[in-house]
C-alpha cells in the first residue's frame, strides 16, 4: 500500500502502514448523510476509516469508498468482531459478513472488538487464519488491557498489531502499564474518543494551550497523541472538525506542554471500561 508523501503513517509490527489519523464512524448512523461525511474526509486527506459491525454501518463506508473513486488500495480500512460473533467458526462467518457488507475483498485491519471472557482465544486463532489467508493486511484487538494482553501473547503464532483502547491525557495514567506493554511488545496503540467526547474540550489548561499555538483544544488531544506514538481516529459528524482533525501536522507541542498534559489524568473513561474485564 503507497500512500501519498503527505499522508501520515505508523509502520505496523508486520511492516503495514497505518495512516496516523483516521475517521472513526461510531454512533454515525447507515445512509446518505455519513456517506457525504466520509466523502468529505477522503477529500480532504483522510485515507483511514475505522467501522465495525456493531456500528451498522459498515455498507455505507464501503459506498463512500467506492463513490470517492480513489483507489482502494490507498485507503486504509479497519473493522471489528462483535462480542456475540466470538469463537473460531462464528468469527470466520462474522468476517466474510462484514467483507459482504464493506463489498471488498479484503480489510487493512480487522480487530477483536472487546475481550469477551471465555472465547478470545479461539476468536484470535480465527483471525490469525484469516490473516494467514490475506483476507486482512494486519490484525489485532480493542479494549484489551495488560492481563488481556498478556494472556494473549502467551498464546499468540502472530502478534496484534493494534491494540485500539480510549487514551487521552485524562486517561494517560491510567493506562500506563496497557501503554507501556504495548510499546515493548512492538503494539501500537490506537486513540479511540481521543476528544474525551468532547467532555474537557474546555478546559482552561487546553484553553490556554490552544491560544499559545493558535489551534483548538480538539488539535492539542490530537497532537499531543500523536506525538506520543498513537495514531488516532477522532470521531465527528460536523464537517469543519473533521477538517480541523486532519490538520494537526504543522506545529508541535513543547516539552513543556507534553509535561503538563501527561500530567492531567483523573481516570477519565468516557466510553466503556475494560479494566474489570477478566
Amino acid at each position: 500500500m503507497h500512500f501519498p508523501a503527505s499522508i501520515k503513517v505508523f509502520r505496523l509490527n508486520n511492516n503495514v502502514n497505518i495512516p496516523a489519523v483516521g475517521l472513526g464512524v461510531y454512533q454515525m448512523p447507515q445512509g446518505q448523510q455519513t456517506q457525504k461525511l466520509i466523502d468529505n474526509a477522503l477529500r480532504n486527506g483522510y485515507r483511514h476509516i475505522d467501522t465495525a459491525a456493531i456500528y451498522r454501518n459498515e455498507e455505507t463506508v464501503g459506498m463512500a469508498i467506492r463513490s470517492s473513486l480513489i483507489p482502494r488500495e490507498q485507503i486504509f480500512v479497519t473493522t471489528k468482531l462483535w462480542n456475540s460473533d466470538h469463537g473460531y467458526d462464528q468469527a470466520i462467518k462474522a468476517f466474510h459478513k462484514s467483507l459482504e457488507r464493506l463489498q471488498m475483498d479484503y480489510v487493512d485491519l480487522y480487530l477483536i472488538h472487546w475481550p469477551v471472557q471465555g472465547k478470545r482465544k479461539e476468536s484470535w486463532r480465527a483471525l490469525e487464519t484469516l490473516y494467514n489467508e490475506g483476507k486482512c493486511r494486519a490484525i489485532g484487538v480493542s479494549n484489551y488491557m495488560a492481563p488481556h494482553l498478556h494472556e494473549l501473547i502467551d498464546y499468540a503464532k502472530v502478534l496484534p498489531a493494534v491494540n485500539q483502547i480510549e487514551l487521552h491525557p485524562y486517561l494517560f495514567a491510567t493506562r500506563a502499564e496497557t501503554i507501556d506493554l504495548c510499546r515493548e511488545k512492538g503494539i501500537l496503540p490506537v486513540a479511540y474518543s481521543p476528544l474525551t467526547k468532547g467532555e474537557k474540550l474546555n478546559d482552561p489548561v487546553l484553553l490556554k494551550m490552544a491560544g499559545q499555538y493558535e489551534k483548538t483544544s480538539a488539535q492539542i488531544l490530537l497532537r499531543w497523541a500523536l506525538q506520543q506514538g498513537f495514531c488516532v481516529i477522532p470521531k465527528s459528524a460536523a464537517s469543519t472538525r473533521v477538517i480541523q482533525n486532519m490538520q494537526i501536522f504543522d506545529f508541535e507541542l513543547g516539552e513543556t506542554d507534553m509535561h503538563i498534559l501527561n500530567n492531567l489524568d483523573e481516570n477519565l473513561v468516557t466510553g466503556w471500561d475494560p479494566s474489570g474485564a477478566l
